[in-house]
């Protein structure tokens, strides 16, 4: 496989992720679990991650240490959704590593979007600027106060999940 054709995968798996996973959070916010979305949601993250790791580099890069914190997190909403099926605490721990997920996905986009996007890169040329603090600073606010309200408001159903 080309590399051309390699980054494009690794972005759709990326941005399907990133869109799975704002169904997922929606979901979370209704207190509602969609199963297709969850494991499309996952599944697209985990591959997002470990396809990072295949990128010809020389030396450990940041993004690497965001794919290993990713994997980590991913590894504990699998483990609460399939294996302790939100039992106990194994409920907001997996709304937590869901939603650090997702942020860390939303974080690695705006990084790439400040990266390569023209106009958005002439705002912050080396990601130094206050553009790109600002924007960073609100995903991430938004993620802490999306992840506090999914913690509070997610109830599962009883049942199969």
């Amino acid at each position: 496989m080309s590399l051309s054709t390699f980054t494009l995968l690794h972005v759709v798996l990326s941005l399907l992720g990133i869109a799975a996973g704002f169904v997922v959070l929606s979901g979370l916010l209704g207190s509602k679990v969609q199963r297709g979305w969850t494991m499309l949601f996952l599944t697209t993250t985990i591959l997002t991650s470990v396809t990072g790791y295949f990128f010809p580099v020389d030396r450990l890069l940041p993004s690497h240490i965001v794919g290993a914190i990713s994997l980590v997190v991913l590894a504990l909403a699998v483990a609460a959704l399939y294996r302790f099926r939100l039992a106990g605490a194994w409920r907001w721990i997996y709304v937590v590593s869901a939603i650090v997920a997702l942020y860390l996905n939303v974080f690695v986009a705006v990084f790439q979007a400040f990266l390569k996007i023209a106009p958005v890169h002439a705002l912050a040329p080396t990601q130094k600027e206050p553009p790109f603090a600002i924007a960073q600073g609100i995903v991430l606010l938004a993620f802490i106060a999306l992840g506090y309200l999914a913690v509070r408001r997610f109830r599962p159903p009883p049942g199969p999940l």
